[in-house]
């Protein structure tokens, strides 16, 4: 039996490019995910308020989800890309003006317009990727391609450690432990503080470059088109469609939670490791080493659905998810530290998982399933600041709060088991 191949050979350089582009809003994801604890001091603001960075990068996403899906369907997929990437070099270059007034509002913005150019790239690459060779191996195809969006997130972890916190002078701490920047008179934190939002500022407008170099390249590229395309936009129709699919209405649904898990963990991993006495740059560490453990899951997972069925594979690494979060939880100390970062490993095949098991049979209807699926990512804008609120609580049931505040997580992780036990079970469920 002659087995299809995951890329077909003709289709191997647009699936490079397109998959290129995960790992290049992966980068944009986790260098902006320390941002919150970064702006928390050098605004002097609440981790509450600072999270609403979360809030706008990922509002950005349920906001144009379905534009960037409509516009796909209207037109194509290489025209919802370039449209995309110059949306995501406008927003990183705004980085430079919000700097210079020094208004947290305008970074926001800047952020918010950023994920314009992320959702519009996400609604068309996903399904882009999934049409790049036979059904059958779609979901594969999609896992491969993900599993560069870590190989970004990593990059842009290693600049937020390296090029970021580790130069923000608002960080320093005297040999207690205490920041410094707290005691200060207030013309030195103004000169700390104009210092440290042009470090902040820097990487994300040499980001803005690259994206356009990147859309120049794609602009340029020969680009498979949709086979047998219907540019016809009957929205009603589709979303009826869409409503009534069981499996998808569910996907859409565990997504949000699934988005919301990995953003929160992500996002809290540092103020987790400050509330045992580490810095930020330090906790940033624990960060990367805790992408690299979801990278290599990622690739692992991947391999591991040739002989296994994904349905399984997601409803298993949920309850792995349930179990390491319950740790964050309990076990104050390092060890709770340990299960935070483990829980990265299990995290790593859901989204693309969740993503081409809802979208399984949605032919013409795929385009705007995928903006569902994409709006979706709107969990990370929702959960984060209730987080940061519960955070900002000091003590929850006798335990410190920010280890409290993992019980967001671990009630995201049921739902994701729930989906993948339903699916596993009725996997043909459709209406209904």
């Amino acid at each position: 039996m002659n087995k299809k191949p995951v890329v077909p050979k003709h289709l191997v350089v647009p699936f490079v490019l397109i998959t290129s582009l995960f790992a290049l809003w992966g980068f944009a994801n986790d260098i902006t995910n320390p941002m919150v604890a970064a702006f928390k001091t050098v605004m002097e603001i609440s981790n509450a308020r600072a999270a609403l960075i979360q809030f706008a990068f990922y509002g950005g996403y349920a906001t144009m989800a379905i534009p960037a899906a409509l516009f796909v369907k209207k037109f194509s997929y290489k025209k919802g890309i370039l449209l995309g990437l110059a949306l995501y070099a406008v927003g990183a270059l705004l980085f430079y003006p919000a700097a210079r007034f020094e208004m947290f509002g305008f970074f926001l913005l800047s952020l918010y317009i950023l994920t314009f150019g992320l959702a519009v790239l996400e609604t068309t690459a996903n399904p882009y990727i999934l049409s790049m060779g036979d059904e059958e191996t779609a979901t594969r195809r999609l896992n491969l391609a993900q599993s560069f969006n870590p190989v970004g997130s990593l990059l842009g972890m290693f600049v937020a450690s390296r090029v970021i916190l580790t130069n923000l002078q608002s960080d320093a701490r005297d040999a207690a432990g205490n920041l410094i920047f707290n005691t200060l008179p207030a013309a030195e934190k103004a000169a700390i503080r104009t210092h440290d939002l042009a470090v902040i500022r820097d990487p994300y407008v040499i980001l803005g470059f690259v994206v356009l170099i990147m859309l120049f390249i794609i602009a340029v590229a020969k680009m498979p088109e949709r086979q047998n395309a219907d540019h016809t936009i009957r929205a009603g129709a589709t979303f009826k469609r869409l409503v009534k699919n069981r499996k998808y209405r569910e996907g859409v649904i565990a997504q949000v939670f699934y988005v919301a898990a990995q953003i929160m963990c992500w996002t809290f991993i540092i103020q987790y490791a400050e509330n045992l006495g580490i810095t930020k740059a330090e906790a940033q560490n624990y960060n990367i080493i805790a992408m690299v453990i979801f990278l290599s899951s990622r690739f692992i997972s991947t391999f591991l659905m040739k002989y296994l069925n994904s349905r399984l594979l997601l409803t298993v690494f949920a309850i792995g998810g349930m179990i390491t979060t319950a740790g964050t939880i309990l076990i104050q100390g390092m060890g709770g530290l340990y299960c935070l970062i483990a829980t990265s490993a299990f995290m790593s095949l859901m989204f693309p998982t969740i993503y081409g098991i809802a979208l399984e049979g949605l032919k013409d209807d795929a385009t705007l399933g995928a903006a569902g699926l994409v709006m979706a990512i709107v969990g990370g804008a929702l959960m984060p600041p209730l987080q940061g609120a519960i955070i900002d609580l000091g003590t929850v049931a006798g335990l410190p709060a920010v280890n409290f505040s993992f019980i967001l997580p671990l009630i995201s992780f049921v739902v994701i088991a729930i989906y993948g036990y339903r699916t596993l079970k009725i996997p043909a469920m459709k209406s209904g």
